[in-house]
């Protein structure tokens, strides 16, 4: 059972990848979806078994690399957190394979994608089933060149090229931090397998790097590089630049890619590893400060984006903020926990804004759309849904994990740790509920009920989504409502032990029981500001002043709009820092002044025109005459003569240098 989860998402995409010419798109279709559907099916049933029966499955198959003290299996660990992450990544990808059957219709390469999907589902479970750092990193590496195909999947497009290799491309520097940390795990512990590394992490934390003449924390190090390869894969502020291209894809790709896959790796990588977080107070704070800023930064710029995937794109980037400052503050069961809930609601948006997307002609400027709840009045009430779950509104699944959060930034304020980072963390989080709610409904406004601005003759081919579509929405619009309800108390609430030991805490770190005590106030401060967000996006739009608005507000003129709708000029500032030196190097250096110039003229041009010049001496040299050939003779031994007369002359005396000038008068 437990091999068959990671192996039927494999086996499906090997199937509709190879035979999808003979067994047709059809057929693709439905052998992936039910490869991945069945992979579902056991998942719950693992969840059932790991979940409550209190056990952990460890499975070693075979060695995979042995050498030296390096010793790798070929191993799966199944504890709560890998039963939980199964179920979020196979449950949304069935999902998404279902409404992709629908959306990719047309599609000639129909094939192709569904296979894609399924590999992307593989590498995922590769990741959060690893039992050691080295397998662990295989998925990882393996989610990464899927988004890379899914990306590009219209090869064709320029957009699509271009976005996939800046996905790919930022990744490469996460990557390279985390496989720097899986250096330094070995050099500490000695091992990559996470029994061993957890288990002695206690005894080695005064472990220290020298480099330079200075000593590193060894666990503070592992942890910062572990956390850069969750910045670039999570969409962290200062590699979150791929994620809004990242929508160059097809819609499906969008919704596995932002709620089940590959953002939430980095995620899973910070909760994985929280026995080592945990013993550095550094990294905790550090984690709370880039978590909070990108929850800030990306509400902020979603409010200015018209395209409607990019609205969602920001809005993800904003609660992997949240996810990951919650894993700063020590609460890794709350930013799981909200990671799940996230999934569905986003998955929700994702397909809903598909849904919107196919019915308009593929159009996903917000500003050419509206009215569509006359036409659409199903995907109205279900990305209505959505957003309320994703500002937190009462009682829906966003609600008892987004809100868990704030309530714990407070307890952490009042207990002083680390004043400052949870302070940033309370004010920058609180604010990002403002920017949340008022970029969730503006979306709404601009879509649904404002006029339409679209060309009259899309009107009448806007049409509602087909049952195949829309029995996934409405799954997930049960999961936005209830799943956060139901399973609150069975995740985080106050003296549960479903996490047994998967996620380790520190006593004075948890604030879960002070946080049911904070006054009622605080408790509807996020809900409060969820209203005001509401409020001002219903002004804005009622009154269509709403850049004058943000000006009034603001009292920053222009200047602070446009670096907002520039998305803070961090695509800018990368390409003139980084991206022009380097190609000016590359062409200018190394390629004018390197490959087309010393190396061209000393080997490929100055070789071939050195041997074209000896041939023709030799050429010259060998004409045929014997007494020429005797002359080269004698001017060859006198050659040797002089050479052994050096000889001579440096160790030798003078009778033998007698002898020589003798033997050399009588040859010449």
């Amino acid at each position: 059972m437990y091999l068959s989860i990671i192996l039927l998402p494999l086996l499906g995409a090997i199937f509709s990848g190879f035979t999808g010419r003979w067994i047709g798109s059809k057929g693709a279709s439905v052998l992936t979806t039910v490869c991945v559907g069945l992979a579902a099916i056991l998942s719950g049933l693992v969840f059932l078994e790991i979940g409550f029966s209190g056990i952990i499955s460890h499975i070693i198959l075979k060695v995979w690399i042995e050498s030296g003290t390096l010793k790798v299996h070929w191993g799966l660990l199944f504890d709560t957190i890998t039963s939980v992450m199964l179920i979020v990544i196979t449950w949304i990808s069935t999902l998404v394979h279902l409404y992709s059957i629908t959306y990719m219709k047309t599609d000639p390469h129909r094939p192709r994608f569904m296979s894609y999907l399924s590999i992307f589902t593989f590498f995922m479970l590769i990741l959060v089933t690893a039992d050691n750092l080295l397998q662990m990193f295989l998925g990882w590496e393996g989610v990464g060149l899927a988004s890379y195909l899914l990306i590009n999947f219209w090869y064709t497009r320029l957009a699509a090229n271009q976005s996939a290799i800046k996905a790919l491309v930022v990744n490469r520097i996460g990557d390279f931090g985390l496989s720097l940390g899986i250096f330094c795990v070995f050099w500490i512990f000695q091992s990559l397998d996470y029994s061993n590394i957890f288990s002695i992490i206690p005894f080695l934390d005064t472990q220290y790097f020298k480099f330079m003449g200075l000593e590193y924390h060894g666990l503070s190090l592992i942890g910062f590089f572990l956390f850069i390869g969750a910045v670039g894969k999570s969409a962290q502020l200062g590699l979150h630049t791929w994620l809004p291209d990242a929508m160059e894809g097809p819609t499906p790709v969008s919704a596995l890619i932002h709620a089940a896959t590959m953002v939430t790796a980095g995620v899973f990588l910070m909760i994985r590893f929280s026995p080592l977080l945990e013993f550095s107070s550094f990294l905790l704070s550090l984690l709370v400060i880039f978590g909070s800023l990108t929850a800030f930064f990306a509400g902020m710029t979603g409010i200015f984006q018209n395209d409607l995937k990019k609205v969602i794109a920001y809005s993800t980037c904003s609660q992997l903020g949240y996810m990951i400052f919650s894993c700063g503050m020590s609460c890794y069961d709350v930013s799981l926990f909200h990671l799940i809930n996230h999934a569905f609601f986003k998955a929700l948006l994702f397909l809903s804004a598909g849904s919107v997307i196919h019915a308009v002609s593929n159009e996903q400027d917000m500003r050419k759309m509206g009215s569509l709840i006359n036409f659409l009045p199903m995907t109205y009430s279900l990305m209505l849904i959505g957003s309320l779950a994703l500002t937190g509104f009462p009682f829906l699944t966003g609600f008892y994990s987004k809100d868990f959060i704030l309530e714990l930034t407070h307890c952490s304020s009042y207990c002083n740790l680390d004043l400052l980072s949870s302070s940033l963390a309370l004010w920058l989080g609180s604010v990002s509920v403002l920017f949340t709610a008022f970029y969730s409904f503006r979306l709404i406004y601009l879509t649904f009920i404002n006029s339409n601005n679209s060309n009259r003759i899309f009107l009448f081919n806007i049409h509602e989504s087909s049952l195949l579509m829309g029995s996934p929405l409405i799954l997930l619009a049960i999961g936005s409502l209830f799943f956060g309800f139901l399973t609150q108390d069975l995740f985080i609430g106050v003296g549960t032990d479903f996490w047994k030991g998967s996620i380790f805490i520190l006593p004075y770190h948890s604030f879960h029981v002070e946080a049911e005590y904070l006054p009622i106030t605080i408790k509807w401060l996020p809900f409060l500001l969820s209203c005001l967000g509401i409020c001002l996006s219903s002004i804005a739009n009622i009154t269509y002043i709403y850049k004058y608005i943000l000006l009034k507000a603001f009292q920053l003129s222009f200047f602070l709009l446009h670096l907002i709708n520039k998305k803070w000029y961090f695509d800018v500032l990368y390409n003139r820092f980084f991206v022009y030196p380097a190609l000016n190097f590359g062409y200018k250096v190394s390629f004018k002044a390197l490959d087309r110039g010393f190396i061209e003229l000393a080997i490929p041009f100055g070789l071939s025109n050195l041997v074209l010049k000896w041939s023709k001496l030799i050429f010259q040299i060998q004409n045929g005459q014997i007494i020429h050939y005797i002359f080269y003779i004698i001017i060859s031994v006198c050659v040797f003569s002089l050479v052994i007369a050096i000889k001579y002359v440096l160790f030798l005396n003078s009778i033998h240098l007698i002898i020589f000038y003798f033997s050399l008068v009588f040859f010449i």
